[in-house]
């Protein structure tokens, strides 16, 4: 981890946020330890303030002095974030992600009818054969040393699969589809690379709107068409479009770095792997605490005060930036107990925060835990005797303060169960 610390000028520390992403949870530690709420540096020399501890980011998040509107945020507002910042991209963008109130429960009403438990459950079975048939192909990937690299075979297309099937994007667009969403969540492409990446997905999902509008089918994007076509205030073409980047980009990378870390967590817990052996029941367990543990959005941008509030005995100013950060408040001992640090699947779950909270909360949560319990559950039935085949620390992290995983996850499968 590479940070730097100094004396704000309001007297709070402030810890310079590596772009790259090296060492998420050395720089969580290092979060909390400079207390409950601390300054943080973002490229471009860009400040914003991040909440520590778990207690108090939800009381934020529940308080409707704090608004998800870019628009909110001063700076912005006053030019001072130039359109070439590397991270505009996770910004200045206008979604249900970023709609407060009335604006937000219009533009979520429709996914929120469509997108029902109902619809998840049925993806039980698809789902179920997509791993099915990824465990099949994984030693058929493996290398001459007999490494597979579990992130790029399995936990990679599982989600992608499941969630192009729902949306229905066709075959032919899903190469660029992987390479656009694998950029969204980058902390260290150009601003050329991010605003080309921007307008490629935009395009293609626009492709796939007017396509699903000719040709409705037994998917999510001809549901929200056919109940926008029913309430025609409920969504413009450009949110309709908006809404799939949203569901599609966070959908994909959040179950791909669950089930990425939740199998090197149990590879390199033996102990805690023994626990799920004959007990399928512990699953949903092991997705709750990698979650926790190692939450796969290990910051997430950003909430503006629309007035002055204070924190912890702090004023954050109004219309100053204000970061999740996930990977710290999933380790805090006073949500978790003195043992925050360790990986459990057996404790008594405190609820985390990984998915958010309050009207915000991810609308693809049940999805999520739906594809990691199956993934993890199979793969583990598969191939039994499965081992890391890398030392845990020379695993190389995505580039990314956003994402929290690492790039490529070698294992030596062993013999399947017969």
């Amino acid at each position: 981890m590479t940070a730097e610390q100094a004396p704000s000028t309001s007297g709070v520390p402030t810890l310079a946020l590596d772009p790259y992403g090296r060492d998420h949870q050395g720089e969580a530690a290092t979060l909390r330890g400079l207390g409950p709420v601390v300054r943080v540096q973002l490229p471009g020399d860009v400040e914003a303030w991040s909440v520590t501890r778990h207690d108090l980011l939800n009381q934020l998040v529940m308080d409707p002095r704090i608004s998800k509107d870019w628009h909110n945020w001063g700076a912005m507002e006053r030019g001072e974030i130039p359109d070439d910042w590397p991270l505009i991209g996770m910004v200045k963008v206008t979604n249900m992600v970023t709609a407060d109130g009335a604006e937000h429960r219009r533009l979520r009403k429709l996914v929120s009818q469509t997108f029902t438990a109902r619809r998840v459950e049925d993806l039980r079975p698809g789902t179920e054969e997509i791993v099915a048939n990824l465990l099949d192909a994984l030693p058929s990937h493996a290398d001459q040393d007999g490494t597979v690299d579990l992130r790029k075979h399995f936990a990679y297309p599982v989600p992608m699969q499941v969630i192009s099937d729902l949306f229905g994007i066709p075959d032919h667009e899903r190469p660029e589809l992987r390479e656009a969403v694998d950029k969204i969540f980058r902390s260290d492409l150009s601003p050329e690379v991010v605003g080309a990446n921007q307008i490629a997905v935009y395009q293609l999902l626009a492709r796939v709107v007017e396509l699903r509008g000719k040709e409705r089918g037994d998917d999510l994007t001809s549901a929200l068409i056919s109940a926008r076509e029913a309430e025609p205030d409920a969504l413009t073409q450009e949110e309709l479009v908006g809404t799939l980047l949203v569901m599609l980009s966070a959908g994909h990378e959040t179950t791909l770095s669950l089930i990425v870390n939740a199998v090197r967590a149990l590879l390199t817990h033996p102990d805690q792997l023994a626990l799920t052996r004959g007990e399928e029941d512990m699953w949903p367990a092991v997705v709750e605490e990698t979650l926790r543990w190692e939450a796969p959005i290990g910051n997430f941008p950003f909430r503006y005060p629309t007035e002055d509030i204070e924190v912890a005995g702090i004023t954050i100013p109004k219309g100053d930036p204000i970061m999740a950060p996930y990977s710290a408040v999933g380790r805090d001992a006073q949500q978790h107990g003195p043992d925050a640090g360790s990986f459990d699947i057996a404790r008594e779950q405190a609820r985390h925060l990984a998915f958010g909270h309050g009207a915000h909360a991810c609308l693809g949560a049940p999805l999520a835990r739906l594809e990691g319990t199956i993934a993890l559950r199979e793969l583990f039935a598969r191939y039994p005797d499965m081992i890391l085949g890398a030392v845990p620390g020379t695993l190389e992290p995505v580039p990314s303060m956003f994402s929290n995983s690492v790039t490529t996850l070698p294992v030596r499968l062993g013999r399947p169960a017969s």
